[in-house]
């Protein structure tokens, strides 16, 4: 065991150090987090409209895996690995509807939708090929609300990850969202760097000051649970953005927020790209069947106007992460509860995964 690797054992919240600038910024450790962390935990991955009626399917990548989600003739839902068993070609490249089958664009292999092979151009000659031998691997998928969840290994139940948030949410569930757009940011930090920001109100006054005259940040608390957590603040804005209310950040472990104001749910995903970038999608959902233009334009301005000022911090953090300069500080216990437990998660599934050999990495 290394100095270093003392940094994952667990920290009591009171005394607790943020974690260590090299895991934001070695590539040694975002292979590990491949592996220990994206493959093995829960990832949104769809909205159920996308893959409502068979054939309909969604493509997505987790821990570098290619996925097809994919609701089959039979109503069930799968994800099938997007990779033919020929040679390794893809089956879809984007989302579509209504499908028959899942063809390979390299050589015509096709698949039934339950991952099946069924046909093989020209491979009568081949000795002991049986197709019915064949079939695409499948990761494991659930959904909750109207949103699609997959994971490569076997994950904590997915009740066990959401449990309590839908008695919260209660009046407003998410299935009566419908999906409206998707924006995505691609941002110079690493994926943590980002949930760090996310998981903490105390700059809010500092960064965000539009955003703090509508929050109000003496009850602006958070609650943690075993796999998410939740930050809340009475939110009071103008009746053309979101009136009054209750503004409820979640954060769902590993990358997962789901951000629900009054008359808005919106769902981010943060997708590491390399150790100092990453990539986080916002998909907004309004509830069914209202169908205010000048509503949702003032919402995305504002929301955007919000993001860059966190992409701007972000990327000036992760400069100075890089920089040799910082050693791991304290810990705010009133106002990071959320980024500790965070980091604790994150200790856990490093240590979680980590052997004799590769405890020296980290």
């Amino acid at each position: 065991m290394t100095a270093d690797s003392d940094l994952l054992l667990p920290q009591p919240q009171e005394c607790a150090l943020a974690l260590s600038a090299h895991l934001y910024t070695s590539p040694q450790i975002a292979e590990r987090e491949r592996t220990c962390v994206f493959a093995r935990h829960w990832q949104l991955v769809a909205h159920a409209d996308q893959v409502r009626d068979p054939g309909d399917h969604a493509v997505i990548e987790i821990a570098g895996v290619p996925l097809v989600i994919v609701r089959g003739e039979d109503g069930e839902l799968r994800a099938l690995h997007n990779v033919c068993r020929h040679r390794a070609g893809p089956l879809a490249i984007c989302d579509g509807r209504g499908a028959k089958a899942l063809r390979c664009k390299y050589h015509g292999w096709t698949y039934r939708l339950d991952g099946q092979l069924r046909s093989a151009p020209e491979m009568e000659d081949a000795r002991d090929f049986d197709v019915s031998a064949i079939h695409l691997p499948q990761a494991h998928v659930a959904q909750w609300q109207n949103l699609i969840f997959a994971a490569l290994e076997s994950p904590p139940p997915l009740v066990e990850l959401l449990d309590g948030i839908d008695a919260r949410i209660g009046a407003h569930p998410l299935a009566s969202y419908a999906f409206d757009r998707r924006t995505s940011y691609a941002i110079a930090c690493n994926w943590k760097t980002y949930v760090d920001n996310y998981l903490e109100g105390y700059h809010v006054p500092h960064i965000h000051p539009a955003l703090n005259r509508m929050l109000d940040y003496r009850s602006y608390t958070t609650t943690l649970s075993p796999w998410h957590s939740l930050q809340f603040s009475p939110l009071q804005s103008a009746d053309t953005l979101y009136g009054n209310g209750d503004a409820l950040y979640y954060f769902i472990w590993p990358n997962i927020m789901l951000n629900i104001l009054p008359g808005r749910l919106q769902t981010n995903r943060v997708v590491p790209l390399a150790p100092g970038r990453c990539r986080v999608d916002f998909d907004y959902f309004y509830p069914v069947g209202r169908n205010d233009a000048a509503h949702r334009a003032q919402d995305e301005a504002f929301s955007d106007e919000v993001q860059h000022e966190d992409v701007a911090i972000c990327e000036l953090v992760q400069q100075r992460l890089a920089s040799g300069s910082y050693s791991a500080g304290r810990l705010n216990p009133k106002r990071e509860s959320g980024v500790w437990h965070f980091h604790e998660l994150y200790r856990r599934a490093l240590r979680e995964a980590a052997t004799p050999t590769s405890c020296a990495s980290c």
